[in-house]
């Protein structure tokens, strides 16, 4: 079959950009050798917040049901039901998906894409038949997977990656992370509420090290209070598979050996790696496949966006980045790099930032203002009993515009929404002060926080 447009991937680069070239009139088609919705809706975002959403009904119940006036004599759960609701929310969400293409007329092709030229790709299905496909333009939206420790592979039973760790078919009593980013820290959460002994380590001073100082270190208070054993500025030395589990040897920052960790697995967060496809002598840089401004690779014609051309590794920047794509190519527009875009973390409390830190813009030699307001201080926070954490905006001192916006705590994720609204209309302080907020609302926290900045707060 010859197309406008091939994709290969069909995960939130992948299918976005080929339903909207479906929709710009194109001929399309789309590569995937798992599942239509990639690693994102079938082993990654879309399942892991199906297990949290478990995790904090349960440690809701557990330890704030009396708070409520709830009282359970034998509160437990059922360790399959929740693993399998999971896959359940997966499967619907992907059955959507491959409604779509039949919706946008897009074809949808099952196997392993390769190469044969600039113009032509294999493809190979399951059962190792093998088409070829020919098309105009190409997209690849391959994206990336789980990083392994060298010469440690994945098991799926005692060196587990994310997707392993989701459908363990028994608990751990005690589990061991590497890495402490948004993975680590989620599954840090989900396990530690419903009883197994979570040691989460991280190599950097704070866990979640690409977020702003302060809320780091709100949530590692949290993580401990929660009884989740922290360790930050510390590095593994070695993981060792043993009869019953692993061992897991530590080292501190100076490289000086520390203890050694006996637990029944570990899971290795410690980053990813590009998948690229075969066929194509692409130019990359750092493994991903390097892009111009237009996404166009070092092959003419054929263009990529995605987790495969590198940093930051979101679902939803890789949608965008297909969409601009795809209209640079076949609607005549200027496409666009990312530059503002939020990232959160659905632990509980949730975190959530848009913009420039504070470590940033001292980096940077700019003058700020802080202002933060905390939920203990919010009608709705307390009536709802979620009251940890706190909102914290930058405005730069000079002008008032907003620079960057971190908040802790409950519905964060939610809320970082309309910061992103403000900082890509370049909003101020006074615009901000001047939008009425609902009362009682979280969101009321975002307009106090704005007022603490410039020095009129009013409730706290």
């Amino acid at each position: 079959m010859h197309y406008d447009l091939l994709v290969i991937g069909g995960g939130p680069a992948g299918y976005v950009g080929a339903i909207r070239a479906a929709q710009l009139g194109k001929k399309v088609g789309c590569i995937e050798m798992d599942r239509a919705g990639g690693t994102c809706l079938n082993w990654g975002c879309i399942p892991t917040k199906s297990l949290l959403r478990n995790a904090e009904l349960f440690h809701l119940l557990k330890h704030k049901g009396g708070d409520y006036g709830f009282k359970f004599d034998n509160l437990a759960f059922d360790w399959s039901k929740i693993i399998g609701r999971s896959r359940d929310v997966s499967n619907k969400l992907a059955g959507g998906i491959e409604f779509l293409f039949k919706k946008n007329k897009v074809d949808y092709l099952r196997g392993e894409a390769t190469f044969k030229d600039g113009k032509t790709v294999t493809v190979k299905d399951k059962d190792g038949k093998t088409a070829e496909h020919t098309a105009d333009k190409y997209l690849i939206a391959t994206g990336t997977v789980a990083r392994a420790l060298p010469d440690l592979p994945f098991d799926g039973e005692k060196v587990l990656n994310a997707r392993q760790a989701m459908v363990l078919a028994k608990q751990p009593e005690h589990i061991v992370i590497l890495g402490a980013g948004a993975i680590g820290v989620e599954f840090a959460y989900f396990f530690n509420a419903f009883g197994t002994k979570v040691t989460l380590i991280e190599m950097m001073p704070r866990i979640l090290p690409v977020e702003d100082d302060e809320i780091s270190a709100a949530l590692e208070r949290s993580f401990k209070k929660a009884k989740i054993n922290v360790l930050t500025g510390v590095k593994s030395n070695g993981v060792k598979k043993t009869a019953k589990g692993v061992e897991v040897a530590l080292a501190g920052a100076d490289g000086k050996p520390g203890e050694t960790l006996v637990a029944d697995c570990a899971l290795i967060a410690i980053g990813v790696s590009p998948v690229v496809p075969g066929g194509l002598k692409l130019e990359l840089e750092r493994g991903y496949i390097k892009t111009d401004a237009r996404y166009q690779t070092s092959v003419p014609n054929v263009y990529a966006a995605g987790d495969i051309i590198g940093p930051p590794w979101l679902a939803h920047v890789a949608s965008w980045e297909a969409i601009q794509a795809v209209e640079g190519i076949f609607a005549g527009h200027t496409p666009k790099k990312v530059e503002i875009f939020p990232g959160c973390t659905y632990c509980q409390p949730q975190v959530a930032s848009v913009g420039q830190t504070e470590r940033a813009l001292k980096e940077k030699g700019i003058k700020y203002k802080v202002g933060k307001f905390p939920f203990s201080a919010s009608g709705k926070a307390l009536a709802t009993g979620e009251s940890e954490g706190f909102a914290k905006l930058i405005y730069g001192a000079e002008h008032g515009e907003l620079l960057g916006a971190h908040i802790i705590g409950n519905e964060a994720t939610e809320l970082i929404a309309e910061m992103g609204l403000a900082l890509t209309m370049e909003a101020t302080h006074e615009e901000i002060e001047a939008t009425i907020h609902a009362h009682p609302t979280l969101s009321e926290a975002i307009h106090e926080a704005t007022g603490v900045a410039f020095g009129h707060p009013v409730h706290v």
